[in-house]
């Protein structure tokens, strides 16, 4: 380890030092507009640590670990079963609850017992009226998270001991080619080691007042929006119960924006199209000075950090935002990383790019192109493997899957994935990522897919602004692609979905990423409409 490397810290050790603080912990936003619920890191370490006796009970039983299915929206029941998990060296298994029951049983097949709160309760009473057999293992009880019992439950004579040896400590859903996620095992140290380099390279402030907008069953988010505030004192504010979580819902992240001003963030991250939305939000007061900008916005003038990553954002929206005084930060991570692998950060940022590696991390490319890293917070494997499974080769190199540039100052450029690349019936190949962050630079452009792979034609499914009129839009997106892309990219073929579709949810993941296999079958299983005679080439979806 160089010198000047830090120790890699500890996640639970960490978490146990604010055991007694009063500081407010966690926020819930009223719908209404009323003050938000406030629960203290004394309130929420407690309860967390009366439920870790009972998994510690469970694992003396089974003789290991115990592994705890978790069924819950982001809540502060969630942030009280996540860190029982960790301080009683449980498994966790987290389940988003707007999975199918046939994907929830996939990564639940193993649990031992299943925490939930009221929606996660929901979900599986959803999930048992639509099939014949539970989704649970046969014998995995259900536990429902009792925040109010749980905080008068007696508390352990002893705060919990830590393992100092490494150990698996959450297993994190990831897609894959089948109907059956594939659970990505992730280790205790590899997450200590992350959570080590991201704090040597931001400032403790950044994370006063983090804003959570998507599922908590998502890494990343677990990363930014609990660990990294709560190792800093800081706080996490979720949103109303029951309001749609962004990439859960095409307009859930318009409705989101609604209550950035209650939450008054220091910190987000966001899928790109939140991107686009903060940019017509700049355009709406393009006069204003950047302290009114923010106070109208985010209802304080301080500086906010926001970090997007899941897909592309066209640079010429990202220096939109930037020349407003609203940086946006893009990052570059996957789960078998346990989440980060680079991000601009404050001072850092080049817009176009990633941002360089974290410092445990090392990025290198194959020969094709294919971008290779070494990591201290490399996963320990998959819970089963499928043909999208990414390797670790014989010299601890990642292949990602994904092809990269790397500049002179070591910043990294993702240009698209291997598996994505189009061959079109001209010999050329094109990379979908870079058409579809094109076309997203439309405003009312939420989402975009194209495929082509067998295809006489490219075809693009464009998720479009509710209130917008179809026609307009697909000659927007038609004159769009004629003066913007060449004639090999570009959709010939446009198919249009409203944003308050509920096929967004199956043709998109929560980070904003394309199903294409999903999209391919939607998109050829529309009937093709006679087009606007100012498009003749494209089609809609009626």
């Amino acid at each position: 380890m160089p010198p000047d490397t830090p120790a890699r810290l500890s996640l639970a050790q960490g978490l146990l030092e604010r055991a007694g603080s009063d500081a407010v912990m966690v926020r819930v936003l009223a719908a209404d507009g009323s003050a938000p619920a406030a629960f203290s890191y004394r309130d929420l370490t407690g309860a967390a640590l009366a439920l870790a006796a009972r998994l510690q009970e469970q694992a003396q039983a089974l003789g290991r670990p115990a592994r705890v299915g978790l069924l819950a929206e982001n809540s502060p029941e969630w942030v009280v079963a996540d860190l029982a998990a960790l301080f009683a060296g449980a498994v966790e298994i987290p389940v988003p609850t707007a999975f199918t029951a046939q994907q929830a049983a996939s990564l639940l097949e193993s649990a031992d017992l299943c925490l939930t709160d009221a929606a996660g309760e929901a979900a599986l009473a959803r999930w048992h009226a639509g099939t014949p057999r539970s989704v649970l293992p046969d014998g995995c009880p259900v536990l429902p998270l009792d925040l109010p019992g749980l905080a008068r439950a007696p508390r352990p004579a002893a705060p919990p001991q830590i393992p100092a040896h490494d150990q698996i400590v959450k297993v994190i859903h990831t897609s894959g080619t089948t109907s059956a996620p594939k659970g990505v095992q992730i280790r205790r140290h590899g997450l200590d080691e992350l959570l080590t380099s991201l704090r040597a390279r931001t400032r403790p402030e950044i994370f006063e007042r983090y804003l959570s907008i998507v599922p908590l069953s998502l890494l990343i988010e677990q990363v930014a929006g609990l660990y990294m505030p709560f190792l800093a004192g800081g706080s996490v504010s979720f949103l109303p119960p029951g309001t749609a979580l962004v990439g859960t819902a095409a307009d859930a992240a318009p409705r989101m924006l609604t209550l950035l001003r209650a939450a008054r963030p220091t910190a987000l991250v966001v899928p790109p199209t939140v991107a686009g939305l903060f940019l017509a939000l700049c355009d709406q007061q393009p006069a204003e000075s950047v302290p009114e900008r923010h106070r109208r916005i985010f209802g304080h003038d301080g500086p906010v950090f926001i970090a997007c990553g899941g897909a592309p954002v066209p640079p010429e929206i990202l220096q939109r935002l930037d020349a407003h005084g609203l940086t946006v930060h893009e990052g570059y991570g996957l789960s078998e990383n346990s989440s980060v692998v680079s991000w601009n950060f404050p001072g850092a940022v080049r817009f176009g790019t990633v941002g360089r590696p974290l410092d445990h991390v090392h990025a290198e490319l194959a020969d094709d192109g294919e971008l290779l890293i070494r990591s201290t917070s490399l996963f320990a494997g998959y819970t089963r493997e499928d043909p999208s499974s990414v390797v670790v080769d014989d010299q601890g190199r990642l292949h990602t899957g994904d092809l990269a540039e790397i500049d002179a100052d070591g910043y990294l450029r993702i240009t698209g994935r291997k598996k994505n690349l189009v061959i079109t019936a001209g010999g050329r190949n094109v990379a979908p990522e870079w058409v579809e962050a094109r076309y997203r630079e439309l405003g009312f452009v939420r989402e975009a897919a194209v495929v082509a792979d067998g295809l006489d034609q490219v075809h693009g499914l464009f998720v479009i602004d509710a209130a917008l009129d179809p026609d307009t839009a697909r000659r927007e997106i038609t004159d769009f692609g004629r003066h913007k892309l060449s004639g090999i990219e570009r959709a010939a073929v446009v198919h249009l979905m409203s944003e308050d579709d509920p096929a967004y949810a199956t043709c998109f993941t929560v980070t904003g990423r394309p199903r294409r296999d999903v999209v391919r079958a939607h998109v050829l299983d529309q009937p093709r409409t006679p087009a606007a005679a100012a498009a003749p080439e494209t089609k809609e979806k009626p």
